[in-house]
């Protein structure tokens, strides 16, 4: 539950009150009842609602979703507690998804909306500076890339996101400490702002000189999907590391799902129920979340999240695969969410993104403090994410994270065999994770993979792969 303070707290209060409380339009705005819940309260009523909403959206009963929006609104805030600020980024995806049935009105009220790509680049170094998972995960990938490019002198590195220095700074440091002496090195970036690289190719080269390592730099413009791998230029007598953070997820919309044109899943809103509190003894926002949902929206055995990988094939994916394990890489590193986020139905993927969307919230909690402005510039960041994946589909919904165990089978199917991560890596990441100064961070072994968790809420995988012949 909720303290007064918006922490977690195992203490209860009755809500038998609310399973009674009617969405009708006869409900009188601004609804002066819900100024008195108390924090623990406030934030059950919230997972209801947005539950609820969801439901409505769903089968289309959009004026439900409204009243259920209207009460939402006097409840969240997006610098209140953890839940008041999750529940603001969903009530606003939803939102989202209402206004694109109306196309016109949906294309107006976002005309003057600018995306400023500077901005993008700078959250994404603040959610690397302030949050472990991404220095855990660049600690893993040099560690896979070292090991595996052990003897060799000529190594060449494709990162697929060649957005933070930091990584590839670590690993020229790793390389010139090497008994044998450094390789000759050569890392081409991928990215689809020509300045991020050349701020990128600065930085490395002046890394590279002052370490006395040979080193070149080879810049590829290019958004992912439109990747020319011609100009990747790998070359006979290299060996070649491949790493990939957070990047293979938005190649999965595929053409068999764009042609079913991924339409909702219709639920049955009646069946959402809010549990009293009293049975309930969880200590985090999670186990809040998960409580709520799990008999309201959880999937059945037959879902689209569950199926198997062919029956959910991604033309996209396949020949990227296909065209990298045509490079021959001796490691490739591959980073993604751990959760299923790709789901046909919309109210798995609120299910599912509302466990891992609270999981982050929660650890920026325990981080900074309510009032800082770049935890607010992350969680706008993070708003994003949940913005797509609730509202978008077909190409458009670019956040398509799936669980480890997919991308396990899709790695094996393109001819990919694992790679083990070694127990020194899994040294270095726990020694990482130890100077956070908070236990919430955990990692776990998984088939030779690593498990990135905040609690018990896997959030991030680490895997390592090599060329099968």
């Amino acid at each position: 539950m909720f303290q007064e303070d918006g922490s977690s707290s195992v203490t209860s209060s009755p809500l038998q009150m609310f399973p009674m409380m009617s969405l009708s339009p006869g409900m009188m705005s601004p609804y002066p009842w819900l100024k008195e819940l108390k924090p623990e309260e406030r934030g059950l009523y919230l997972i209801h609602l947005l539950v609820t909403c969801a439901n409505h959206v769903a089968t289309g009963s959009f004026e439900n979703a409204n009243i259920a929006l209207d009460q939402i609104s006097h409840l969240a805030s997006p610098d209140g507690d953890t839940m008041q600020r999750i529940a603001s980024y969903f009530s606003e995806a939803l939102a989202d998804r209402i206004l694109r049935t109306w196309p016109g009105v949906y294309k107006a009220f976002r005309s003057t909306r600018l995306s400023i790509f500077a901005e993008q680049i700078l959250v994404r170094k603040m959610f690397f500076e302030f949050l472990p998972f991404m220095k855990v995960a660049f600690v893993i990938t040099n560690q896979a890339i070292v090991e595996a490019m052990e003897g060799e002198k000529m190594v060449h590195v494709i990162d697929l996101n060649a957005a933070e220095p930091a990584q590839w700074c670590a690993l020229i440091q790793d390389l010139s400490a090497r008994p044998e002496g450094p390789p000759h090195l050569r890392i081409t970036g991928i990215h689809q702002q020509k300045e991020v690289l050349e701020q990128m190719a600065r930085v490395l080269t002046e890394e590279a000189e002052k370490l006395d390592i040979p080193f070149q730099f080879n810049p590829v413009v290019s958004k992912l999907e439109n990747l020319d791998f011609e100009k990747l230029r790998v070359k006979t007598g290299e060996a070649l590391a491949i790493s990939s953070i957070k990047q293979l997820h938005s190649l999965l919309a595929s053409d068999s799902e764009l042609r079913k044109k991924s339409l909702p899943i219709p639920m049955n809103a009646a069946g959402v129920h809010l549990p009293r509190v009293n049975q309930m003894n969880q200590s985090t926002l999670q186990e809040l979340v998960e409580k709520d949902t799990v008999n309201s929206c959880s999937p059945s055995n037959d879902s689209t999240s569950s199926s198997p990988l062919s029956s959910t094939p991604s033309s996209n994916m396949d020949s990227f695969l296909t065209a990298l394990w045509g490079l021959s890489p001796k490691v490739m590193v591959v980073t993604e969410q751990d959760s299923d986020h790709n789901a046909m139905s919309l109210m798995e993927r609120l299910s599912e993104s509302l466990y891992f969307y609270a999981a982050l919230f929660d650890s920026l909690e325990s981080t900074l403090p309510r009032t800082s402005l770049e935890r607010l510039r992350m969680e706008k960041m993070l708003g994003e994410e949940i913005t797509n994946i609730i509202a978008c589909e077909g190409v458009e919904r670019k956040e398509r994270h799936e669980k480890l165990e997919k991308w396990a089978q899709r790695f094996d199917f393109a001819g990919f065999a694992n790679v083990p991560l070694s127990y020194y890596a899994m040294l270095q990441a726990k020694k990482l994770l130890q100077g956070c100064n908070c236990d919430g961070y955990k990692i776990r072994e998984e088939n030779g993979c690593v498990v990135i968790c905040w609690q018990d809420r896997p959030l991030f995988a680490v895997s390592a792969w090599r060329f099968r012949r």
